[in-house]
């Protein structure tokens, strides 16, 4: 389909850098952004980071739920910080590059978050059902050990996963092209600087969006099936409310992440928009682990408990 020639300067520009055009084309529009996104960060690092250290100091807290929820916060903080700085730095100058490297890396390690936080909703999901439908046999369910096995499992199949994806994506010829019109590396994206046929690469990303989204979605879906048929056989309106109160957040959480990443990936990158691309991208990257931990602890008196604990060991220590 295309000479030597071609083939050798698709092998030249992936070897060299990218250019991440982003929003360039609006400098004041840009400014806003590095501003929000500026907040956006620190606000994700102080509420995720807080989670999981007073998850881990207070022994009230050293439940599944919140040993699940430490692993969501830690995978919110990784997920930023592989993308966020980079975003920030390329706002503020004026040759906006990434290297080739860093595209492979940024593409390999927001690919595997984004499945394992796929995954690790879905865990959590079942740890809500069993806690109110087999509340009796929870904490056999729902051993330490078996825990683990869970969280490493979706770490491990996500991590192998994206492997694939990104060796696939990022050996497409590009024929010298190397302008990515997006904030940062991302599969659509950058399948539009293909210069081959992409079909079976879209394939490929239909199936995983297919196995690491709508299946444990499904799985979530059909969980809070029973749940729901479980709390209305709850005759205590307090009751209800409770069992209520400690899905409400995960749901939020859940319909945040699920919506902005199934109109992302269940469409053929042929029919990909870049605007749209642009938004959701920053949405699910940037926005949604800020309010994971806002969602988390809001209404969570759990949560409130332990900070206030915590706060005051810090006074009474001082004060010694």
């Amino acid at each position: 389909m295309y000479g030597k020639g071609s083939w050798e300067d698709g092998n030249q520009s992936s070897l060299g850098e990218f250019i991440l055009l982003g929003v360039s084309d609006r400098p004041q529009l840009e400014l806003l952004l590095f501003v929000l996104i500026l907040i956006s960060y620190t606000i994700t690092l102080l509420g995720n980071t807080t989670i999981i250290v007073v998850s881990w100091l207070d022994p009230h807290l050293h439940t599944p739920m919140y040993f699940f929820l430490s692993n969501l916060s830690f995978l919110d903080l990784c997920c930023t910080t592989s993308v966020g700085p980079q975003m920030l730095v390329n706002f503020r100058r004026i040759h906006k590059s990434i290297s080739w490297a860093g595209c492979m890396a940024q593409l390999y390690i927001s690919l595997s978050l984004g499945c394992t936080e796929c995954l690790l909703l879905a865990i959590m999901a079942y740890d809500r059902y069993a806690a109110i439908c087999q509340p009796l046999r929870y904490t056999a369910i729902m051993s330490h050990r078996f825990c683990l096995q869970l969280v490493a499992t979706a770490w491990l199949c996500s991590f192998g996963n994206s492997i694939v994806e990104t060796i696939l994506t990022m050996r497409l010829p590009r024929c010298g092209r190397n302008q990515i019109d997006n904030l940062f590396c991302e599969g659509p994206a950058l399948l539009k600087l293909a210069c081959v046929d992409t079909s079976a690469n879209e394939a490929k990303l239909l199936a995983g969006a297919v196995i690491f989204l709508l299946v444990p979605l499904g799985f979530i879906l059909m969980s809070y099936g029973y749940i729901g048929a479980a709390v209305l056989k709850i005759h205590s309106e307090k009751g209800r409310i409770k069992a209520f109160n400690t899905c409400a957040s995960h749901l939020a959480v859940v319909s945040l992440f699920y919506g902005t990443a199934i109109s992302m990936y269940l469409q053929p990158p042929s029919s990909y928009s870049q605007h749209r691309g642009k938004i959701v991208s920053l949405f699910y990257t940037m926005v949604t682990p800020m309010l994971n931990p806002v969602i988390y602890t809001l209404r969570n008196k759990e949560v409130h408990e332990a900070l206030q604990r915590a706060l005051k060991r810090s006074v009474t220590a001082q004060g010694i």
